[in-house]
């Protein structure tokens, strides 16, 4: 394949995925409203595409089961057919057969390794099946027996006019999209139009002058749809598709900048600080501003054509709501709200898993059956809010539902059993604590294990995930009422804002949108509560924690007075005892690597304007189990 077929393949693959990311909506929507005329025909037309397109690059399979559906979804549009239930199963599952189809030519180039055999029979056997408008033949009573649709517009009334059936006996009937139909149409008008004066009644100065007003406006509002359509067409060419890794590489230069930057600027200030009055030092000294302004505008720039709409992640879960809530006999609904809310791509790719992950719990675990909910006085159809928003420099992304809400009790009930806690401990466990429990990898409260959930790995991915993209995860829950997670996560994974501290002789940054402000504090005022230390801050206790013991640093001495910084992520607040606050600076986050990407409590690692690397602190980990990091940290300070 030469490069101008690859190109040509890649530009294929890109719109029919697209094409594809919103056709499970679309099926969900059009079973909520199997007459929406409008809904059917963009379907329609995308099938129609994927399907020449496909036919062009020679992908028969893909052609075949294309082919299929677009007859199908044309019966539908014709109305010999209703978009039931049994009939939305089947489009999906062919929409399904297409993806892996595509998945397909995007590995091997092409459409052969897939089973589709199955799909076309059945797609084959459904059309068949569905009798034309009008007829009542054997093919109508398979339509009719249950588990296919019954053809729309069959008649049912016995006691129709015979006039009408006369007439539609009589007439034969032509679809309204057929080419025969416009001929027809325009045949009448030309008659109307040529029809002799003497028929016709004289029309008057105000029919006439009103005709002529209606020409006109017709006039200018073909004139307008034109212009607009010109203007969509200059639009739409001035757009480029862009791989994501040609992005990922200007990021990644964007951030080696930044760190230059950095660099730069500190050694300006030392230059400064020696040469102060120097015209060449304070020329210099404008130039390093004009760069830092430059560099910041660049970044900003980078950062917004890495944006995308969340739109894109929430797209898989109407359909996903849909086959759950059927396969469990549960009656939910799903709302979306804050679809335009834009994310970094890398944070789009990988927010997929812990949101289908919650959302699954919530129909499974949280909303409760039919009977249930009847005899709690509940609404019948349960529903799972999933919504998105931006909070100044982060986005919340909230999980809601209206069902049974959290058991507390029995979440410890269980922590008991797996041995994760002791009595003594669950005696003096908070509420929001115990419900944290279920981060835990492997716990799970189900009592059962099925293909849905209870093996206890879904949470703990969950949390992993969002640890991993700098991010934080709270649970609010109410008995009987349901539940809410919120999860909250940084506008861009790449470059952060960072609080540089010093403990002895290492350096550590801690993200600046988990410091909620920081304290000078002598030794005397850090208590001892159960072994843990803490600081009584205006009346409220706060659990406290050394760097130092955490990566085991050695000290080098007494120190009388020392800094926290007083973190929060989600409503849950840890203070970190360091020795000195050095600076605040924008860091470019790089991965640690195979073998240390898993430390606990580290995010990755940065150079900062002095040269040095740094760790960054991953809070959100701190926060969840404080004062349990292992030994593994030693190694990488020092």
């Amino acid at each position: 394949m030469n490069d101008e077929m690859k190109e040509i393949l890649g530009d294929f693959l890109a719109e029919s995925s697209e094409m594809l990311e919103g056709l499970d909506q679309k099926f969900v929507d059009l079973e909520a409203d199997p007459h929406n005329a409008d809904l059917l025909n963009e379907i329609f037309r995308c099938m129609h595409s994927m399907k020449g397109s496909a036919g062009f690059l020679g992908f028969t399979h893909l052609v075949e089961v294309a082919h299929q559906g677009e007859s199908l979804l044309n019966k539908l549009r014709s109305g010999d057919m209703t978009a039931t239930r049994p009939v939305i199963d089947i489009i999906l599952e062919t929409v399904d057969v297409i993806k892996l189809l595509q998945e397909d030519i995007r590995k091997t180039g092409q459409d052969s390794h897939v089973e589709t055999d199955l799909i076309v029979n059945k797609l084959s056997l459904i059309i068949e099946s569905a009798a034309p408008v009008g007829s009542s033949g054997p093919a109508s009573g398979t339509a009719n027996s249950g588990s296919l649709p019954q053809p729309a517009g069959q008649p049912s009334d016995p006691s129709a006019e015979p006039a009408e059936q006369l007439q539609s006996a009589s007439t034969p009937s032509i679809p309204s999209g057929s080419p025969v139909a416009a001929p027809a149409e325009g045949l009448s008008q030309e008659r109307t139009e040529k029809a002799p004066e003497a028929d016709r009644p004289a029309p008057g100065l105000s029919e006439m002058l009103g005709k002529m007003k209606e020409a006109t406006n017709r006039t200018m509002e073909a004139v307008s749809q034109a212009q607009s359509g010109r203007k969509a067409a200059r639009e739409e060419d001035q757009s480029v598709r862009v791989e994501t890794r040609r992005l990922d590489n200007v990021m990644n230069l964007v951030g080696e900048l930044v760190l230059g930057r950095n660099r730069i600027m500190k050694l300006g200030m030392i230059l400064d600080e020696k040469f102060e009055g120097d015209p060449c030092v304070r020329e210099l000294a404008a130039t390093l501003a004009n760069l830092n302004l430059v560099t910041s505008d660049l970044q900003l720039a980078v950062m917004k054509t890495r944006m995308v709409p969340i739109r894109k992640v929430f797209a898989k879960f109407p359909r996903l709501v849909r086959d759950l809530s059927n396969k469990l006999g549960k009656q939910i609904r799903l709302e979306l709200s804050g679809e335009d809310t834009e994310v970094d791509k890398s944070v789009a790719d990988e927010l997929g898993d812990p949101l289908v992950h919650l959302v699954r719990n919530s129909i499974d675990h949280a909303i409760e059956t039919y009977e249930e909910r009847k005899a709690a006085g509940k609404n019948l159809e349960g529903t799972v809010r999933l919504s998105a928003a931006q909070e100044g420099n982060s986005i919340v992304i909230r999980v809601q539902d209206d069902g049974r809400g959290l058991q507390v009790d029995k979440i410890k009930a269980k922590a008991l059993e797996k041995g994760v806690v002791t009595e003594s401990e669950l005696a003096g466990m908070e509420q929001r604590e115990a419900m944290n429990m279920i981060f835990l990898p492997g716990f799970s409260t189900a009592d059962t294990v099925s293909d849905v959930s209870g093996r206890g790995v879904g949470m703990d991915v969950v949390r992993t995930n969002i640890s991993r993209m700098s991010g934080s995860i709270e649970l609010n829950s109410e008995q009987g009422k349901g539940c809410l997670v919120t999860i909250k996560l940084p506008l861009t994974v790449a470059i952060i804002q960072a609080l540089l501290v010093e403990v002895e002789c290492s350096t550590f940054a801690i993200p600046l949108a988990s410091v909620s402000e920081a304290v000078k504090v002598r030794k005397k005022d850090i208590k001892t509560v159960n072994g843990r230390a803490v600081l009584n801050l205006r009346e409220r206790i706060l659990p406290l924690i050394r760097l130092a013991d955490e990566f085991h640093i050695p000290s080098t001495g007494t120190v009388d007075e020392s800094y926290v910084v007083v973190i929060q992520v989600g409503d849950r607040r840890l203070g970190v005892v360091v020795d000195r606050l050095r600076a605040q600076e924008e860091v470019v986050i790089k991965p640690l690597g195979d073998f240390l990407e898993d430390v606990p409590g580290v995010a990755g690692a940065t150079i900062t304007g002095d040269g040095k690397v740094v760790l960054i602190l991953d809070m959100a980990d701190m926060v969840q189990k404080p004062g349990t990091m292992s030994g593994s940290t030693r190694a990488m300070v020092g």
